[in-house]
């Protein structure tokens, strides 16, 4: 390991462990300071302090630049692979080998925080086949959704990354589903897309009545592969908590079911949305699932473990996880209703 790639390993991790940005910024900015600098260049400013005071270098980023230049893991890093370990359940580390992609992702196109080609090489570093682009539409506007046009420009960048490193980059969008039912992207806008993630974000605390037909509605509707975090609960985190919705949960289900509609696990710590009942009983129900991370970063990408420690605490069967399948199978279902 070189002392560049420990540095951006711990702000990799950092943004797994939904760190501070300030502290991630700071190991960007100390791995930026030396890149392209090879060990011995380092070591003899290491030596004589220059490496002290270079801008960009702290405290905490020279101990791992020393301590890589000896040949060992660093303890800070070390310790933040642990952490990471010990979140994931060894049935759902088996179950994780077996995911090939995320269908939940965002980009700094709409409320992520970097380019799109940080989110594919963060995807080919962790062995994914395919990754969905999700960014938001353009109802939310909170999140900086996508127009129509800047959804077209936005298709144009995909088209030309896909494949970059290995990695399928499937066009896709997280729409939002109005107060009515219905989805907010032109129809077609949907109809070029790959993944079409629908997602409630607003009137989260609406009678039970309107939360279930909404929901049935984003489920009728063809374009619809995913429901992405069906209840909006937080759970923990710098958000806060917030209660989950309320709906027909067996209405809904029986419709995701039939409409081959998959139920998102969001594997992200603050949401663990759908909670274990309603997990439980979509499964009952028959509905599909889709383990997704819902990344707003690179670092987030890595949660996926955690939703693949739910879903095997839950006992979905591997093969009703769509991310379970090849990319070819997968593709053939997001469009079988369009």
């Amino acid at each position: 390991m070189s002392p560049h790639d420990a540095l951006a390993e711990i702000a990799f991790r950092l943004e797994r462990d939904r760190a501070e940005p300030f502290r991630i910024q700071a190991f960007r900015r100390a791995a930026a300071a030396i890149e392209g600098r090879d060990d011995e260049d380092l070591r003899a400013a290491l030596a004589t302090g220059r490496l002290k005071a270079t801008k960009g270098i702290g405290g905490r980023s020279l101990e791992v630049i020393a301590q890589t230049l000896e040949g060992r893991v660093p303890d800070y890093l070390q310790g933040l692979r642990d952490r990471a370990a010990d979140d994931v359940s060894p049935e759902g580390t088996a179950l994780l080998q077996r995911l090939r992609g995320d269908l939940h992702t965002h980009s700094e196109w709409s409320d992520g925080t970097t380019p799109v080609e940080a989110m594919l090489d963060a995807a080919r570093l962790l062995g994914r086949e395919y990754l969905a682009l999700t960014d938001h539409s353009p109802h939310l506007t909170v999140a900086n959704g996508l127009t129509a046009e800047r959804l077209a420009e936005q298709l144009e960048l995909v088209r030309r990354l896909d494949g970059t490193g290995g990695v399928r980059l499937l066009p896709g969008i997280e729409v939002d589903v109005l107060d009515d039912g219905t989805l907010d992207q032109e129809p077609a806008m949907l109809d070029r897309l790959d993944v079409v993630v629908a997602s409630l974000h607003g009137r989260l605390r609406a009678p039970s009545a309107e939360v279930t037909a909404r929901l049935l509605g984003a489920i009728a509707d063809p374009h619809t592969n995913v429901i992405g975090h069906i209840t909006g609960r937080l759970v923990e985190g710098r958000r806060g908590t917030r209660p989950q919705s309320v709906f027909d949960a067996d209405r809904v289900f029986a419709a995701a079911a039939e409409s081959r509609v998959a139920i998102e696990i969001n594997a992200r710590p603050e949401r663990q949305d759908p909670p274990d009942d309603l997990l439980a009983r979509a499964l009952v129900a028959g509905c599909l699932f889709s383990i997704d991370t819902d990344a707003h970063a690179p670092g987030h990408l890595d949660l996926l473990g955690l939703g693949a420690s739910r879903a095997a605490a839950a006992d979905v069967p591997p093969e009703r996880i769509v991310t379970t399948w090849p990319l070819e199978d997968l593709l053939a279902w997001t469009h079988e209703r369009r």
